[in-house]
């Protein structure tokens, strides 16, 4: 093929791919750029949110500390994630779904903590052992006495100004215990309330 040939032969080939979607590449090489920079932020803006959590946490330790709630409230952090822990014996009597007074005040406390957090959406979890309800009881089972319990930590929350639209209410019975249920010990871990904290993030992907 003469130069001249192959010239005309290249033109004529640039002419037919550009007709037949030749930029299809640079399109697809475009939103694959513009994809992962969204990935990026997206990511470069959960870290800055688990820092941001990290110091909530930090400063919710204190205020346990500061308030001798210690003993009461067990605290977590994992990967974002606030975890405040209470057994079931400092909110309610052994087989109730009622708030004694002693479980009103510690919700008074925590209250005044979110409050201060108002970032956080709140997910309140009731927790069970395996063990059996009580006859006459107004559950049927152990699912149905922690959604209860759920419940009433929750109304109890809104009653003192706590935004309907941050909390959610779960009741998960004996589901994912801490321990077996097999001393009175583990059993007693195992009923507990949990509240799970955490800070939204806007995904640019979605």
């Amino acid at each position: 093929m003469s130069s001249l040939d192959k010239e005309k032969f290249d033109s004529s080939f640039s002419a037919i791919r550009d007709t037949f979607g030749g930029d299809q590449q640079k399109n697809i090489t475009t939103k694959q750029t513009i994809k992962e920079s969204e990935v990026a932020d997206f990511l470069k803006l959960r870290e800055e949110m688990i820092a941001a959590q990290k110091n909530t946490f930090d400063a919710i330790r204190s205020f346990i500390t500061e308030h001798a709630l210690g003993d009461n409230i067990k605290a977590t952090f994992d990967n974002g994630i606030i975890t405040l822990r209470l057994p079931d014996e400092v909110l309610f009597a052994p087989g109730s779904e009622q708030l004694t007074p002693q479980g009103e005040k510690a919700l008074s406390q925590l209250r005044d903590l979110f409050l201060k957090n108002r970032e956080q959406s709140i997910n309140i979890k009731g927790y069970t052992d395996n063990s059996s309800v009580s006859e006459g009881a107004r559950f049927h089972n152990n699912w149905e006495l922690s959604a209860l319990r759920a419940v009433n930590v929750l109304r109890k929350l809104l009653q003192g100004g706590i935004e309907a639209t941050r909390m959610t209410a779960t009741g998960l019975g004996d589901l994912d215990p801490l321990a077996p249920n097999d001393t009175p010990e583990n059993r007693a871990q195992n009923r507990r309330v949990e509240f799970t904290l955490e800070r939204k993030v806007t995904n640019p992907l979605q």
